[in-house]
């Protein structure tokens, strides 16, 4: 609230400030106290400076939310600096008239607004085109409120939104209450985003084992912020928490019916991720579609198949229907191929040279062994089976049995055995005035 003291009078007035208000406050700026308070905020502004220079150290993520390209871009200057000010105000309070500050603070707040808004936005949505809309918007509004709060119009505005009110239910609600929980409710999903976003990415920066579960923490801590955080933006509103426990029936009977799926997919979600049925980077065959999870979020999983195409599945889907895992307990995987040769050939001497040649593949693992069975009496040939296990079939199964097949290919041509082709035999039967025709 802006207060000013008249020069003539000791009655402490608030109003909005006058042409002579106005330039009996600018007049303070140019004397001697008001520079001793310059000086202070300049040194709170350094030490700020030099605070942030020693903690982001040389090497800066440039997505980083509280460290800009520059010292001054990100969120961490303008806070340190807001905290530091309104330390020195409260210390030397009754020591200087604190012209200076009553500007240099709610400079520093809009400051620290603007620059929480645009690097938290250009984070989550760093594609998004109406983010440079939002920003400017912010902007305008954050600069707009602080003219506004150091003229002393806008505790006017505030006291008379003040006096606007209804009642909901036994809630009184005014129009400044709401004004504020709406903006609290938006600050506290800014900061929501941005600490879970940060601890998230901190949880999983580097992991390679427990991944799943440091997903669910994540996924864990962002529901938590979100909720607590649109409870204190009620709060901040002035409605009733009580009324939460009529809300919270109506939204156990909308899971109940009306939300059944979503409710299923969302505590599936927590389940694989709980107990590891499922992790990031297992090869799995979901409904006939094969691809490694790339993925695990509280409503959905996504696959990724080798040829670059991604399946987003239902995390319901994952636990009653059956799900084909490659690499759950062993990444080994076994792989077969067929072949055929010529009757007549002889499978003694034939078949460990097969088993050699497969052997000398370079991802055909050793143990297990490759095998090769006699397996069908075929119409036009002897059916071999040929069976080979792989550690990686990441890499690409195709290219694996490729592989066998050409190695077997080779050694059948190298020992000159035959690979048929179907064959018909074909018997003409004559015609009877031909054979009475021979008969004569």
């Amino acid at each position: 609230m802006s207060v000013f003291m008249n020069p003539s009078s000791s009655v402490t007035a608030t109003h909005p400030l006058t042409a002579t208000e106005l330039e009996h406050l600018i007049g303070q700026l140019g004397e001697a106290p008001a520079w001793a308070e310059m000086g202070v905020l300049l040194g709170c502004l350094g030490l700020s400076w030099a605070l942030v220079r020693l903690w982001r150290g040389r090497h800066v993520d440039p997505k980083s939310i509280w460290f800009g390209r520059r010292i001054i871009d990100g969120v961490l200057f303008p806070v340190l600096a807001l905290l530091l000010a309104l330390g020195a105000r409260r210390l030397f309070l009754g020591d200087l008239p604190m012209v200076v500050f009553r500007v240099a603070l709610p400079v520093l707040m809009s400051l620290t607004v603007i620059r929480l808004t645009v690097k938290v936005l250009r984070a989550v949505f760093p594609d998004s085109q109406a983010v440079r809309v939002v920003e400017r918007t912010v902007s305008w509004l954050a600069w707009l409120a602080t003219v506004m709060w150091i003229t002393g119009v806008l505790p006017i505005i505030l006291d008379e939104m003040e006096d606007v009110h209804w009642k909901i239910g036994a809630a009184r609600v005014t129009l400044r209450s709401l004004v504020e929980g709406s903006l609290s409710a938006v600050l506290v999903l800014i900061l929501s985003l941005s600490l879970s976003s940060a601890i998230e990415a901190r949880l999983l920066k580097g992991a390679t084992d427990n991944l799943s579960l440091r997903k669910i923490a994540a996924n864990a801590i962002r529901a938590l912020l979100l909720v607590v955080g649109l409870i204190l933006a009620m709060s901040t509103a002035g409605i009733d928490l009580t009324a939460l426990s009529v809300l919270g029936g109506a939204v156990g009977v909308g899971l109940g019916f009306g939300l059944q799926k979503l409710a299923a997919n969302y505590v599936s979600g927590f389940v694989i991720l709980a107990e590891r049925s499922l992790r990031i980077g297992d090869l799995v065959r979901v409904d006939n579609f094969e691809g490694r999870i790339t993925d695990i979020n509280t409503r959905y999983t996504v696959l990724r198949a080798s040829n670059g195409r991604e399946s987003v599945v239902p995390n319901e889907l994952l636990i009653t229907q059956r799900v084909e895992n490659a690499s759950l307990a062993d990444t080994k995987m076994a792989m077969t191929t067929l072949v055929q040769v010529a009757y007549g050939t002889d499978m003694d001497w034939l078949m460990p040279q097969l088993l050699e040649a497969i052997r000398r593949v370079d991802r055909v693992l050793p143990d297990p062994a490759p095998t090769v069975f006699l397996s069908n009496f075929a119409a036009d040939g002897l059916e071999l089976t040929v069976t080979f296990w792989i550690r990686d079939p990441e890499n690409g199964q195709l290219a694996a049995r490729s592989a066998v097949n050409l190695a077997i290919l080779r050694t059948l041509n190298e020992l000159g055995v035959e690979i048929p082709f179907p064959q018909r035999v074909v018997h003409q039967i004559p015609h009877p005035n031909e054979v009475s025709s021979s008969a004569t």
